[in-house]
């Protein structure tokens, strides 16, 4: 039922199974699954997981990158109650919120020349231009801002990929909901996204070929995460407004196009 997308009734005509039963078991099935995996395959990014992820994104030419795509398809899908778009779901999210309070991890990095002392994301042209945003330029002009555009919707692609994998793994996710309760549906999307990090986790394990060497990476590239109390008011608006500058955006923006056209001319 969560691979192909079937119905209950298809269960007990080909398993002898009663709809009833065949119902009540995958609840229980899901709700197991997350009950004891969860802390693990649900978990915030740890520092390990942080430094191969951005040890990822830099060889793809973005040092710092989250390629992250449609920001506002995860939160509304994995916690945030109501309606939500990509631009209200911001105001609303638990990412910008940890950002905002100090409570990420510390990333310093030189591009161009420019001190960076947050990490940013790849994203469309609908999002704001905010400091942690990296968009894509429309119409680019000039060799260097066509490569750039190229190459930061290449890597956005790839997250946007990565919600239809999920979906063609587990077909009852890509249909229309079959059941009432939102703890259900809450629990059945949990636990194919647990099971597909399971089988991502376990990929990753027999393909060493495709890894890279993130593991030499010093092991105190980043800070531990702060789990404490949030941190002074003045602070928190400080970082909030940190957060919103259109002037880091656009030169950071800037500087991603040089460096990328730097490792371009020079391969």
């Amino acid at each position: 039922m969560l691979t192909y997308g079937v119905t209950a009734d298809f269960m007990d005509e080909y398993l002898k199974i009663g709809e009833t039963t065949a119902l009540r078991s995958l609840k229980m099935s899901v709700k197991t699954v997350v009950s004891i995996f969860s802390e693990e395959y649900l978990r915030k990014p740890n520092n390990n997981d942080i430094v191969r992820l951005l040890a990822v994104d830099e060889k793809r030419g973005f040092p710092e990158a989250v390629a992250s795509y449609n920001l506002w398809i995860w939160h509304a899908f994995f916690g945030l109650p109501g309606s939500h778009n990509d631009i209200n779901v911001l105001d609303r999210s638990f990412i910008f919120s940890d950002l905002a309070q100090g409570r990420t991890p510390t990333i310093n990095y030189t591009i161009n020349g420019h001190n960076y002392a947050m990490g940013y994301y790849l994203a469309d042209g609908i999002y704001p231009q905010w400091a942690t945003f990296v968009k894509t330029i429309s119409a680019p002009q000039g060799n260097k801002k066509k490569y750039f555009a190229a190459a930061q919707e290449s890597a956005r692609k790839d997250v946007e990929r990565a919600f239809r994998m999920l979906q063609a793994r587990f077909s009852i996710i890509s249909g229309p909901a079959r059941f009432f309760h939102i703890e259900t549906l809450n629990e059945i999307m949990m636990a194919c996204i647990i099971l597909h990090n399971m089988i991502i986790e376990n990929e990753r394990a027999d393909n060493r070929e495709e890894e890279f060497e993130y593991e030499q990476l010093p092991e105190t590239t980043h800070d531990p995460v702060s789990t404490g109390p949030t941190p002074e008011f003045s602070e928190f608006i400080q970082r909030h407004h940190a957060l919103r500058d259109r002037r880091i955006h656009s030169q950071l923006q800037t500087d991603l196009v040089k460096h990328l056209w730097q490792q371009y001319s020079a391969a």
